[in-house]
């Protein structure tokens, strides 16, 4: 597995780097946009997975993740030190897997590249080419959502959400269990606030009465459970 590290800061780079390639990796590293869009120009086809900086010297991360993926469907994930729902959406939305805010645990890095890698490597079968969970429809074919048949925009970690929920209807999921499905590393690497965001959201643009939800209930002293 090849890994393309785009890091203005060269300690952190070199560290990455260092890591990396104990695990096994071969790295491609750059330090600015500039030569991040010469490698991603000529050794796309080599690279397996991009871990980008947002903030560059002579531009943005984003920059290069939308240059990857209108090429080919990569895994990008961010490396930001802005832990800000805000940018961290954007980057969402324009396609990345995932993120990890500075400063991060190399182990906690790893688990992020692993789980990213297993997504794409290893497709699942789809059994059914929708969900239906009260008035609310997925189509897993297109990773669409539609309530009472109009489409609701999600970002990619809120849909990432409701398919947990959609592939265990009616089973009670614990908030550990729902953050180590979501980032597939230990809960505690995840402030436990994303998730009550996240749910909040999600209840907000899915239910009918989000004080009151129906698509995901909350059952005390547990957790939540979609469905009946």
């Amino acid at each position: 597995m090849r890994v393309l590290i785009v890091e203005d800061d060269r300690t952190i780079a070199v560290g990455l780097e260092y890591s990396l390639r104990q695990e096994g990796y071969e790295t491609i590293l750059c330090h600015d946009v500039q030569s991040a869009e010469l490698a991603i120009g000529e050794r796309l086809d080599e690279i397996d997975l991009c871990l980008f900086d947002l903030s560059l010297p002579d531009g943005s991360g984003y920059d290069l993740c939308e240059q990857v993926k209108k090429r080919e469907d990569k895994p990008v994930i961010f490396l930001t030190a802005f832990d800000d729902e805000v940018n961290v959406v954007m980057g969402l939305d324009m396609g990345a897997d995932d993120y990890i805010t500075k400063p991060f645990r190399v182990r906690e890095l790893l688990s992020r590249i692993k789980s990213v890698l297993r997504r794409y490597h290893k497709q699942p079968e789809q059994v059914k080419s929708y969900i239906d969970i009260e008035n609310i429809r997925i189509n897993t074919l297109e990773g669409k959502v539609f309530k009472n048949g109009e489409e609701v925009l999600l970002t990619a970690l809120e849909y990432r959400l409701l398919m947990i929920f959609a592939n265990h209807i009616g089973q009670v999921l614990t908030r550990a269990q729902l953050l180590d499905r979501i980032w597939d590393v230990a809960g505690d690497f995840v402030n436990d606030n994303t998730l009550t965001v996240y749910i909040k959201r999600l209840r907000e643009k899915l239910e009918d009465n989000p004080q009151s939800p129906v698509i995901i209930r909350t059952v005390r002293g547990m957790g939540y459970k979609a469905g009946q």
